[in-house]
This record gives structure tokens, C-alpha cells and sequence, in this order.
């Protein structure tokens, strides 16, 4: 089945309802990510159903934490490192939740590696370089500027500015150098994709309501 099948839309969408439900956080951080890789895709200049599965992994990419307790998930001060290896367990649990449902196997590993740092210190399998996916390089950098963006009950978002300097800082060391480039080089359209998700968060919701 195709990607771009509206079957396979409706999964998507039963499964981030699903994640709305589980942690609202989630649901809306996956859609700003989704956007924004989506984006930089496009500028990286890939073929279409590339750009679609690297849509697709991006929106699911949290799925896993459907799998974390929620005295982790919901902790509104630091984790004990105890907690966060639970927390890093995600990406496999989202990997194995992919590779049970034949139409998702071919997002599953970008699920599974959107955690791998350029440089090698990133979990599960410690890859580096090149030997991390394109789209699990690409779903890092909109996951991580998100989460810069974003408030928390235990923190204060930070601003579009200081995001894009800490997504500047971290090149070569946790980000892949081309994934930056495009990132930074483009970051008025960034901003516009996710304040476009914004919209479409809330329109979501309240059709959400009301269906």
C-alpha cells in the first residue's frame, strides 16, 4: 500500500488521537516536527514519497512513549537517571510498535535512530555520521528545535533566536552539518511551518470535539 493512501492517512491519524489522549504534549510536538521536516526535506531537495515517509516517521516518531509510565512522562521536575534510561527506551518501543504493522515498517528506523548524534553519542546503537538515516538526521534537528521552543510545566520555552544559535552551536557534534545548513539558511520558512501547525493543531482539535 502506498504512503500516499488515504487508508493509510486514517491510521496516522486514529494513531495521533491516540497519542493526544496519552500525553497532549506529544501530539502537538510531533505535528510542529512533522512540518518542519517535511520542510526541510523538500529543501534538501528529495523525491516526493521520501519527503511523505520522513513525514510519516516524524509524526510518529514519539509513538513509543504510548509505553513509558506516566509517572515518567508527566514528571514536572528532572529525571533521576534512573527515569531518563526508561525515557530513552521510546525510540525502540516506538521501532517495535512500527515493525508489527506491515504499512509502518518503512518508517520504523527512523523512528528507532532519531536519537543517534552525529558525533557518535547518541542512543540506541551509538551511530555517527553517515550511518544514521537521512530522515532520522532530519526528524533530530526539527525534534530537538521544538523541544528548545516549547514550555513545559518545569521550564520556560526559549525563543525562535536562541533555538536556531543552539541548533547552530550543536553542528557537527549532535546534528548532521547539511541538515543545519538547510535548517539555518531557511529559518523564515521554519518559522512559517510551525506557526502553520499551530493553526492546524487547533483546527484538529476542535474538529476532534465535534466529530
Amino acid at each position: 500500500m502506498s504512503f500516499l493512501s488515504i487508508p493509510f492517512h486514517n491510521l496516522i491519524d486514529i494513531t495521533m488521537k491516540i497519542l493526544d489522549t496519552r500525553d497532549p504534549y506529544t501530539f502537538t510536538h510531533s505535528w510542529r516536527v512533522a512540518g518542519m521536516s517535511e520542510k526541510v526535506a523538500q529543501l534538501l531537495g528529495l523525491d516526493s514519497e521520501y519527503i511523505e515517509i520522513i513525514h510519516v516517521a516524524a509524526h510518529l516518531h514519539d509513538m513509543g512513549k504510548i509505553g513509558i509510565p506516566d509517572a515518567i512522562l508527566n514528571k514536572t521536575s528532572s529525571l533521576s537517571d534512573r527515569e531518563y534510561e526508561s525515557m530513552k527506551t521510546h525510540s525502540m518501543k516506538g521501532f517495535e510498535i512500527a515493525k508489527k504493522i506491515e504499512i509502518l515498517q518503512g518508517v520504523s528506523d527512523y523512528i528507532l535512530y532519531h536519537h543517534e548524534r552525529w558525533d557518535g553519542g547518541g542512543y540506541p546503537e551509538g551511530l555517527c555520521g553517515r550511518a544514521i538515516p537521512l530522515g532520522s538526521r532530519i526528524i533530530a534537528v526539527a525534534d530537538s528545535f521544538d523541544a528548545i521552543t516549547s514550555s513545559r510545566t518545569y521550564r520556560q520555552g526559549r525563543s525562535y533566536e536562541e533555538a536556531f544559535k543552539e541548533i547552530e552551536r550543536c553542528r557537527g557534534q549532535q546534528f548532521c552539518p547539511d541538515t543545519v545548513d538547510v535548517f539555518l539558511d531557511n529559518q523564515d520558512e521554519i518559522i512559517e511551518v510551525i506557526e502553520a501547525a499551530n493553526l492546524e493543531i487547533e483546527q484538529h482539535k476542535t474538529d476532534y470535539v465535534y466529530k
